[in-house]
């Protein structure tokens, strides 16, 4: 009788979780505005006539 050889499949969740990390990154990269708007960095215009 013939043997046949069985391979087990590899597992995907490492391909799915690595993934999901590179869309976040990209999310993060140019998505997110990395502006930080806080109330000391209001800009003030001055109109007042000299």
């Amino acid at each position: 009788m013939a043997e046949i050889k069985i391979e087990k499949k590899k597992p995907i969740w490492p391909w799915i979780a690595l993934l999901l990390i590179i869309g976040a990154l990209i999310y993060y990269i140019f998505v997110q505005d990395h502006e930080t708007h806080t109330e000391g960095s209001t800009q003030i215009e001055n109109t007042s006539a000299q």
